[in-house]
């Protein structure tokens, strides 16, 4: 007679191989260049950093992008060229033919092993060029796919300006243009229009999103009286946020770990650990976190996250009581978890490249709270797992859905287990109450294509044809 192991009342952590088995960060040049509408981004590496920016970020060639290569070849990794020149000349040509507020430079596996000293050049050129230069390392010895934003962000947080006492004539400028601005205004719509808002500490948002979904976090927090004082990035390198000691940060994405401490140690800001606006649950427990810091009482959002699921039911009811199985790619493996729990499905395992147990603690209590009153088990979470191991593993439990890296994908479904690739949800709209909709339209794609296959008897078919 045995006994069964009663299930973990904690989450269980575990680190595997410490390999990154993910996209190379340089990608996040391919949605920054978009935020940050006045910059341009050179990527300081080999050939191949080209052909995989030119191939896996492929719609960049068509876009007319805001990105170059600075290649580097046998004479710069020898060091028989001068790496300041070669660096002057290529952002000297920049400048001329873009004119843009900021250069980034992207450094790469190769100048981390070649140890260039990217953060020496830049100011020397800088000066001379004048232009400013952000140096980020976003190499993929050290970072996961989706760190690469990241390590550009936490450089940006040191560039952010401080207020500073304002001149008679500043101020007199400022005044002139908030009068452009109120032109033709009432004096009874601008009082109303600043009453909206409670008063509390300056707030300040990192993490970059589309501009729809800036709007609409921006307008749910003002529902609550909070006012956004800036993002990080802004559209323009120009309009970085103020930033001083004792002002108040939160992110909007759980890989942003590093911007997280440079804001709190650069800065002195103080951060709001919460858990992150994805999900209905995770948006509502973004903006009550929120609230609480500022004292402020929140108001409405148990009826706007019931509304929201409500709408979501026709999605829910495909996904109540299946088991998806994270791999591992884009560390937004928790948040995505924790949203599919509260939907009705179980996770045996959550793969995750990188675990910072401070930065996402929030959520890592929103989980194991959500694991308890849905009555499902705990999932285990697995840092840097061994991808040869969790197949196995995958083998084994088969999960009704396993969101994976591309690399695995067809292999699984060769084996008759349904994928979804976690890059998708890197580049999706997933924030925010409305967005809800969006991250299940993901998920249980695969899951109504089966379904469709199924119907139409030509599931079989389909599997015999994979394997062979």
């Amino acid at each position: 007679m045995t006994i069964a192991d009663p299930q973990p009342q904690a989450l269980t952590f575990e680190c595997e191989t410490g390999n990154y088995h993910t996209f190379c960060p340089i990608s996040c040049v391919a949605w920054l260049y978009q935020k940050i509408e006045d910059s341009f981004f050179l990527v300081i590496g080999t050939k191949t950093c080209g052909y995989f920016l030119q191939n896996a970020m492929g719609v960049m060639i068509f876009a007319e992008p805001r990105y170059a290569m600075a290649e580097l070849e046998e004479g710069d990794i020898s060091a028989q060229l001068n790496d300041y020149e070669e660096l002057k000349r290529l952002c000297a040509q920049i400048k001329r033919d873009r004119n843009p507020s900021v250069i980034v430079w992207i450094g790469t596996c190769t100048t981390e092993i070649i140890k260039m000293d990217l953060e020496g050049l830049a100011p020397k050129l800088e000066s001379e060029l004048g232009i400013p230069i952000v140096v980020a390392r976003a190499n993929g010895l050290d970072y996961a796919f989706t760190q690469g934003e990241d390590t550009v962000l936490a450089s940006m947080a040191t560039r952010c300006p401080s207020k500073a006492p304002e001149s008679e004539e500043a101020k007199a400028e400022r005044n002139g243009i908030q009068k452009l601005l109120n032109f033709g205004r009432k004096k009874e719509e601008l009082q109303q229009e600043a009453s909206e808002y409670a008063d509390h500490p300056p707030l300040v948002l990192f993490g970059s999103l589309p501009d729809p979904v800036v709007t609409n976090l921006t307008l749910e927090l003002k529902k609550q009286g909070i006012k956004i004082d800036g993002w990080l990035p802004a559209k323009r390198f120009t309009e970085l946020p103020v930033l001083e000691e004792g002002y108040y940060v939160s992110g909007v994405n759980p890989f942003l770990s590093r911007t997280a401490t440079t804001l709190m140690r650069r800065r002195k800001c103080k951060l709001i650990g919460a858990p992150f606006p994805i999900g209905p649950d995770g948006t509502r427990a973004w903006i009550e976190k929120i609230c609480s810091v500022f004292g402020i009482e929140p108001k409405g959002l148990a009826e706007r996250e019931a509304q929201i699921w409500e709408s979501l039911e026709d999605y829910v009811q495909l996904i109540r009581g299946k088991s998806v199985f994270f791999m591992g790619d884009n560390l937004l493996e928790i948040s995505l978890a924790r949203f599919l729990i509260r939907c009705g499905m179980t996770v045996p395992e959550i793969g995750i490249p990188y675990m910072d147990k401070r930065y996402q603690g929030a959520e890592l209590a929103l989980l194991e709270k959500t694991c308890h009153e849905m009555g499902v088990p705990l999932p285990k979470i697995v840092e840097k797992p061994d991808n040869y191991n969790q197949l196995q593993r995958i083998q084994e439990i088969k999960p009704d859905l396993v969101i994976t890296g591309m690399a695995h994908a067809n292999p699984l479904e060769a084996r008759g287990i349904s994928t979804k690739w976690s890059v998708e949800f890197t580049f999706a709209q997933i924030h925010g109450f409305t967005n809800a909709r969006d991250i299940l339209e993901l998920v249980t794609r695969p899951l109504r294509r089966n379904n469709a296959l199924k119907d139409l008897g030509w599931e079989k078919l389909v599997r015999e044809e994979a394997q062979v």
